[in-house]
């Protein structure tokens, strides 16, 4: 939704939000698991509210298109290819 505009915390200031998105990032699968532990360890000092963006539409995705994306059997297409969502993939790939 259009809520995130909203909020007035960016994800750096807000420890609550990080958080949030720790717990969305957790996955049945183990690889995304690992993945996404790799992708946090790197990158979650510095992530952008676009970064959290383009990170929640990936996590909308069910757990094997998600792997499929970040193991490049597939690539990410239709509304889901926002460039937030295209950067994020690009980082989770070489997490």
């Amino acid at each position: 939704g259009m809520a995130a505009l909203d909020e007035p915390l960016g994800h750096l200031s807000d420890p609550a939000q990080r958080q949030r998105l720790r717990w969305r990032a957790r996955r049945g699968l183990l690889e995304n698991d690992l993945v996404f532990e790799r992708f946090f360890a790197q990158h979650e000092g510095n992530l952008s509210d676009a970064d959290v963006a383009g990170l929640d539409q990936l996590l909308d995705l069910p757990d094997n298109a998600l792997l499929d994306l970040i193991l490049e059997r597939t690539q990410l297409e239709g509304e889901g290819a926002t460039p937030d969502a295209m950067r994020v993939l690009q980082m989770l790939r070489t997490a």
